[in-house]
């Protein structure tokens, strides 16, 4: 039972890992986008700042047909000719932008893919945590039933003290324990020889001298044994 509750709530936290993934892709792709966007918006204004360009050379054209002296005409041709250099200069950033666009529409691409593929993957193990989470949770169901049947058999002290142990100290509910071999087999500590014989012979409730938990013994199979002592 303390398995099947450890499980149960374990599986959250294995559910919010497996998010944690897709959520990691969601990102990759929303910076991909970004990256897009902004390329896109860089060309947007290098566009509009040509077209400021060719309209300040347009009228610096009709400006030019009134030069009233050569000084004028040159200041004019000069001025022309500095806005037809900043537009050669933003035609070679928009080719270098166009050049970046297309790696960072592939980038877009793949990231979509491997979301989408995530995504699938996600949600199957969601699902088998899902039904995994579902089926502990009957078979605890069923155990609790059980645990019913068996505790109406019990020695009303006896259950008060499983009770009791489990819930100020054993709450994953790992009460009892074997001894074996002259050891605790939860704690795996040594048990003094003379108490280890009293485990073997007692027919009441004894307890682990180092970490409390009901403790009894088994008889091993006599086949085991006599193949042990053989």
């Amino acid at each position: 039972m303390s398995e099947l509750r450890r499980e149960i709530a374990t599986l959250p936290k294995q559910i919010a890992q497996i998010e944690k993934t897709l959520e990691a892709h969601n990102r990759r792709l929303e910076l991909d986008k970004a990256a897009q966007a902004a390329n896109q918006r860089d060309r947007k204004k290098i566009d509009s700042d040509i077209s400021g360009h060719q309209q300040k050379i347009s009228k610096l054209r009709d400006q030019m047909l009134g030069a009233k002296t050569n000084d004028q005409y040159r200041a004019f041709q000069h001025e022309i000719e500095f806005c037809e250099e900043s537009i050669r200069k933003c035609e070679d950033q928009i080719l270098e932008l166009m050049s970046s666009s297309e790696a960072l529409e592939q980038n877009v691409k793949k990231a979509e893919a491997a979301l989408a593929q995530e995504r699938k993957v996600v949600d199957s193990q969601k699902l088998k945590a899902k039904a995994r989470t579902e089926a502990d949770q009957q078979e605890l169901k069923k155990l609790d039933v059980d645990r019913a049947e068996v505790a109406k058999t019990l020695p009303a002290n006896t259950l008060v003290i499983y009770d009791r142990l489990r819930t100020r100290y054993y709450k994953d509910g790992d009460v009892i324990a074997e001894a074996k071999d002259g050891l605790c087999t939860k704690c795996m500590m040594a048990l003094r020889p003379q108490f280890f014989q009293e485990v073997k012979l007692s027919t009441t409730l004894t307890f682990c001298e180092n970490c409390r938990r009901i403790i009894y013994y088994e008889e091993p199979a006599a086949d085991v044994e006599a193949q042990m002592n053989g």
